[in-house]
């Protein structure tokens, strides 16, 4: 009987894994779409106001809207401070550089951010880079050229320097949160459903500043919420259920590493663009580094 709930529960999570996957696959493709409707600082308000809505909806069935509400001072400004790195600073970098570059350029760069969060690991954490782990950075790194030169590697320039800075800057950012956010120990749909909720007051501000509030195009509100629904909120939401149910976190933290792939997939399919062979072998040194990077934590117990 056990046994069988095990399998149940199993099942259930590669289940959520898979559909997370599918949904953050789409991702790349919504971002460049949306893109040709309105501004990145406008996808920013309309996907964090969705999935504010959409996790305040799910705090409510659960029925924690009181663990929100009781929230101390120090933890509103914790989450303050969570909500401006992800999902406010983070997406406005990323979307701005996928106004900039091709969605097959700025989608696998995006996903250095395992190796960015060794590098941060030396100064905010203390620890220490051994030599197989500056090896595995060098292998992703050396995707990360492969990427960049859309195409031609020994041309020795990227066509769009600006665009792979903020590709890999918003990696950066993710580590960042990534290493702050282990540290609060709340209810994870509280502490998302609270970050997208400043993040959203960050946005409108963000707004107000630059263009105004202007009637927004149909299709941008229909992408807008598309990717707050599905890049961000349900999807989250999704994510965190398949690591419940699984009884390994590597059972289901591999599948991640699909998502490149199917993307992709999907950019070549939907926005018709040509795929470089350098993209996907970038891509192959990208997680094999990351790969490398984790066998190495395995065998010393984990960052």
């Amino acid at each position: 009987m056990t046994k069988n709930k095990h399998q149940k529960n199993q099942g259930k999570a590669y289940f959520f894994a898979i559909l997370s996957v599918l949904f953050w696959s789409t991702a790349a493709s919504a971002f460049k779409l949306t893109l040709d409707y309105v501004s990145f600082i406008q996808i920013v308000f309309l996907a964090s106001l969705t999935s504010t809505l959409i996790l305040f909806c799910i705090l409510s069935i659960q029925g924690k809207i009181s663990a929100v509400l009781t929230s101390t001072k120090r933890e509103f400004m914790f989450s303050a401070f969570l909500g401006f790195l992800n999902p406010f600073l983070y997406y406005v970098i990323l979307l701005k550089a996928y106004s900039i570059l091709p969605a097959q350029i700025a989608q696998p760069l995006n996903f250095t951010w395992p190796i960015m969060l060794v590098l941060l690991s030396v100064p905010l954490l203390k620890q220490k880079v051994p030599p197989y782990s500056l090896l595995a950075m060098l292998i992703s790194f050396a995707g990360v050229y492969l990427i960049s030169s859309e195409g031609d590697p020994f041309d020795m320039k990227f066509s769009d320097p600006l665009g792979v800075f903020l590709a890999l800057g918003s990696s950066l950012v993710w580590a960042l949160f990534w290493i702050y956010n282990v540290r609060d120990q709340r209810n994870e749909i509280v502490k998302l459903f609270l970050n997208f909720f400043f993040a959203t007051l960050f946005a409108t501000l963000l707004m107000f500043a630059v263009s105004g509030f202007e009637a927004f195009p149909m299709f941008g509100v229909f992408g807008g919420v598309y990717i707050g629904a599905f890049e961000m909120g349900f999807t989250f939401v999704f994510w965190l259920k398949a690591l419940q149910f699984s009884s390994s976190t590597d059972k289901v933290s591999n599948l991640i590493y699909l998502t490149p792939f199917f993307a992709l997939l999907l950019i070549s399919l939907i926005l018709d663009e040509y795929i470089h062979m350098t993209t996907l072998l970038g891509l192959f040194f990208i997680i094999g580094g990351i790969f490398m990077q984790k066998r190495i934590e395995k065998r010393k117990g984990g960052l």
